[in-house]
């Protein structure tokens, strides 16, 4: 099997994600460390192919894109973030273009968008993640076709099958982040998408201790178009970043199966709380894209989106009384994360009372105690 960098690894095709994840990115000569080193270095003694940091890259970075390349299916190039990593993506779109962007959409990526519209002239349609037509007409004229599956926060799951197959126009790209299903759940370029974008920060990370993020192309020129971004606008990974990315993949697929149990678990007794007004799991049959997700996905997911009944205080007095699931934003990681997200700028559309909550790798029997003692709190009238 080849890396990112075109060089065989020595692994064989056929090893199951568990096995790549722990085996993929690393030296294989005698004498090399077991671990790929960080190396501080902003550039290199004259006289070889590297010259300067920003432009050949160093191994760090290389051996976490040889094992999300892999992954996935294709060439990946990290970057300092995951908005980062979509930015490069959407530069690639001409100026006067057209994006689709599905209504329940990352607030960042919509700010984008929006940027691009005033200083580039970008046209903006949105789609309804369910809206499997609105997005086959979209693949035929927009410039730029992006999905987020599961969405965020409403966790929809977008019929990737046909909308990855439908025609589209020439040169433009079709985008799926990637971050919730992460590549173990769901692989796009399999399915037909041109990239795959992730916030590393996230699952790939999984110790909410980095900012990183990285996009896998499926066709090489793409992806040269891509490096040329990272390196124009400087988007690199930090040396630490990239190194304790790396090391969070290696757990991935463990951490991913306890949490996606603990997910399931909590998903189905929430449904039945009587402060609990609707719970958001793809796992759920109740949920308006099971059918989707369960031919799709691999597996649900860890996070749950659900309205708690009351007013927007009711939801933030039951965030502070949580004692060991955290009170804060992000997710994918070892530990539970919760918030309200109407309270951002740019989710005013979301429900009031929606909270997210990104499931970890605790005891389920302790995350549910500290839920139920949460919802006690709850005075309805």
């Amino acid at each position: 099997m080849k890396g990112a960098d075109g060089v065989d690894t020595g692994l064989e095709d056929d090893l199951s994600v568990e096995s790549w994840l722990v085996a993929a990115g690393r030296e294989r000569q005698a004498g090399a460390p077991l671990n790929t080193p960080m190396i501080p270095a902003s550039n290199f003694v004259l006289g070889a192919e590297r010259v300067y940091a920003r432009n050949e890259g160093v191994p760090g970075w290389q051996a976490l894109e040889e094992i999300l390349g892999g992954l996935e299916g294709g060439t990946a190039v990290s970057f300092a973030s995951g908005m980062a990593a979509v930015a490069a993506v959407f530069e690639q779109i001409p100026a006067d273009g057209l994006v689709a962007l599905p209504i329940d959409c990352y607030q960042g990526v919509v700010a984008l968008a929006e940027a691009g519209k005033g200083r580039r002239g970008w046209r903006i349609e949105r789609v309804a993640v369910t809206d499997t037509a609105g997005w086959v007409r979209m693949c035929g004229v927009a410039d730029l076709i992006w999905l987020e599956s599961p969405s965020n926060p409403l966790l929809e799951v977008a019929d990737l099958d046909r909308i990855c197959a439908a025609p589209r126009k020439a040169g433009s790209i079709l985008g799926v982040d990637n971050t919730f299903a992460t590549p173990i759940n769901q692989r796009p370029l399999e399915l037909g998408a041109d990239v795959s974008v992730h916030s590393a920060s996230k699952f790939i990370g999984g110790h909410s201790d980095l900012l990183c993020g990285a996009v896998i192309a499926r066709d090489g020129a793409l992806s040269a178009d891509l490096f040329r971004a990272r390196v124009l606008a400087g988007a690199t990974p930090g040396t630490l970043e990239a190194f304790l990315a790396t090391r969070g993949l290696r757990t991935l697929a463990l951490r991913l199966e306890r949490a996606q149990t603990n997910a399931g678990a909590l998903a189905e007794r929430l449904v039945n709380h009587p402060k609990v007004s609707c719970v958001r799991y793809p796992g759920l049959k109740s949920h308006p894209t099971h059918a989707a997700a369960k031919r799709q996905l691999k597996g649900y997911g860890t996070i749950i989106s659900f309205d708690v009944k009351g007013e927007a205080g009711d939801a933030d007095g039951f965030c502070r009384r949580l004692k060991l699931i955290q009170h804060a934003t992000s997710l994918g990681a070892v530990e539970s994360t919760m918030e309200r997200r109407a309270s951002h700028r740019g989710q005013e559309h979301l429900p009031a009372t929606l909270l997210r909550l990104s499931v970890g790798i605790e005891a389920i029997e302790d995350l549910w105690t500290d839920l139920e003692q949460a919802l006690g709190g709850i005075v309805l009238e």
